[in-house]
């Protein structure tokens, strides 16, 4: 494209040789022999560069200066006279002058100056360009557009961060932890990881808050980019905000969910959980989980925390089981200088430490009697004494208890309190063992692969369908937690990047017979061929009785199969 160029100089011999020069730069030169005439060209047409002498006689290079300064897309002035002066150089560039030349104008320096400018102004319409498109993307885009410098102060914002985010005016230059958001600032982590590590991160569909007026939940998921200065530092984030409801709520109708807050599984049992997490959402009750060891019961008590309304607030974990009665009592609830020998200073206790948050109990039916008594009037009276103390100590605390005995049975038995058996069972929820639910252990395979890819620094694939096949015709005594240890055994024993029968522990290798069933498959092969009758069906397996029954009980096998 053509340059324009207005040309402004009452001499016209200097006019027509800088002219000159201007046109070997392909420029389209318009001569104004005034300031008057400049300034009827300037508001009738639109200029690439301007060429102006500062001394006229009707008038000063500077008016023009600020003249072309002032339009809606001013471009670039270079000024030109024949008696220098600091004070009108000085007053040029403070008006915004591109650049200051004086007389004699030599071909050279007009020919620099000019490809200079051009350059300039070319440079700052594609920017302006680009930045017009950019505003024009984060105005009417209806993701949530939120950009934050290194130390989470907003910086820029759209104005669908006020519908999904509730943005205000006022949110420009505020701390994202200052932020009176409806939500519980998932979102925050997200920015503070992708600020560490320098890498984009990604989230999908998460509560986050309620929407309008309305009060309906909202589920977002959330992109942030890193905005980079070099390679190893950057100057903050971008985070997008998808409002994803409609989605969610379509997808939860239409297919159980695969995964819940960091629980992994499609079956029933786990769509039951996942509902039942979903209903104590905001609710103080507590809960008793109860499960095999091995099953994810932390992780539950994860979930109800995360999913609880105090998700911001300290979430504590003890194993009941771990600590002897007198050392459990001092880390629950505290003690003060002086209780028992070598307690030096006052210490403040579990209890105390999860106020206004969640403790979690796990092994609750391992703790003493006296234990028993004094957990129960915590829950009865929310308050606390602590060892070797005489003043009470209020706490605002959510217990949530687990265990993998028969509590029931143990207070019919006499070994467990009645009283704090149902204070601790205001809801209950049952974990169901790996056997019980195997259609989900494909997916609780495929997770550890990932994860032990990340730890081990592997990069296997998958598991062969043969190795699949043998883990999912083990019983599972030991439940998700020797699923994965099993399959952390395999990464070791693996050479490629497939796993294969080979590499699984041996107790996989001891259950393949020669027919290619495993032994559960045998056993239950010949119960149905002898209609239940557990002699016949020793005698045709090859083992003694008391064997099958081992065998039985190891593999979980309770209902005989109904032959064909």
């Amino acid at each position: 494209m053509i340059a324009q160029v207005l040309l402004v100089d009452d001499e016209p011999a200097i006019r027509s040789t800088l002219a000159k020069f201007l046109e070997e730069l392909d420029c389209f030169v318009t001569q104004a022999a005034d300031v008057g005439e400049a300034l009827a060209l300037l508001n009738a047409l639109e200029y690439d560069l301007v060429v102006t002498d500062i001394v006229m006689p009707k008038g000063s290079g500077l008016d023009v200066l600020r003249a072309a300064r002032s339009q809606e897309d001013p471009c670039p002035v270079v000024m030109i006279t024949g008696s220098p002066m600091v004070e009108s150089a000085s007053e040029a560039l403070r008006l915004g002058a591109f650049d200051y030349i004086s007389k004699p104008v030599h071909k050279e320096q007009i020919v620099h100056v000019a490809r200079r400018a051009l350059e300039f102004r070319r440079v700052s319409r594609e920017n302006d360009r680009f930045r017009n498109d950019l505003e024009a993307i984060f105005t009417s885009v209806q993701d949530a557009i939120i950009s934050v410098d290194r130390d989470l102060k907003i910086l820029n914002f759209n104005s669908s961060a006020a519908t999904i985010c509730g943005l205000d005016s006022a949110a420009s230059g505020t701390s994202f932890y200052d932020l009176p958001l409806r939500c519980d600032r998932k979102c925050r982590g997200a920015l503070e990881t992708a600020i560490h590590t320098r890498k984009p991160v990604q989230t999908r569909y998460f509560k986050c808050g309620s929407a309008g007026d309305a009060g309906a939940e909202q589920y977002v998921s959330v992109s942030v980019t890193p905005r980079r200065l070099t390679e190893r530092q950057v100057e903050g984030a971008v985070i997008v905000v998808r409002d994803e409801s409609s989605l969610y709520r379509l997808e939860k109708k239409q297919m159980p969910r695969s995964s819940y807050s960091g629980l992994i599984g499609k079956s029933a049992p786990m769509q039951m959980l996942y509902s039942m997490i979903e209903r104590l959402a905001g609710v103080p009750s507590t809960v008793l989980i109860r499960g095999e060891n091995g099953t994810g019961k932390e992780l539950v008590a994860a979930a109800l925390h995360a999913n609880g309304g105090r998700q911001d607030r300290p979430f504590i974990k003890v194993n009941c089981a771990a600590l002897t009665e007198t050392l459990l009592e001092s880390e629950l609830f505290g003690h003060v200088r002086g209780a028992f020998t070598g307690a030096l200073r006052d210490k403040a206790g579990l209890f105390e430490k999860a106020d206004s948050g969640t403790l979690f109990l796990d092994e609750i039916g391992e703790v003493s009697p006296q234990m028993q008594v004094k957990l129960l009037r915590v829950l009865q009276e929310r308050e606390l004494v602590r060892v070797g103390g005489a003043e009470p100590v209020k706490v605002d605390v959510r217990i949530i208890a687990a265990t993998n005995r028969d509590l029931a049975k143990d207070v019919e038995e006499g070994r467990f309190r009645q009283d704090l058996y149902y204070r601790l069972k205001v809801v209950e929820l049952i974990v169901a063992p790996l056997r019980e639910r195997p259609e989900d252990l494909p997916l609780l395979a495929e997770h550890f692969v990932s994860r032990l890819n990340a730890k081990l620094g592997r990069s296997i694939t998958g598991i062969s369908d043969e190795a699949l096949r043998l883990l999912s015709g083990y019983p599972w005594p030991g439940n998700v937690r020797e699923l994965e240890h099993a399959l952390e055994h395999a990464f070791i024993m693996c050479p490629t990047r497939m796993i294969l029968p080979d590499h699984l522990p041996a107790v996989f290798q001891a259950a393949v017979v020669e027919d290619g069933l495993t032994m559960r498959e045998r056993i239950q092969e010949a119960l149905a061929r002898h209609a239940g009758n557990k002699s016949r069906a020793a005698r045709a397996l090859n083992i003694d009785r008391k064997t099958l029954y081992r065998k039985m009980q190891e593999y979980g096998i309770t209902d005989v199969p109904t032959p064909p």
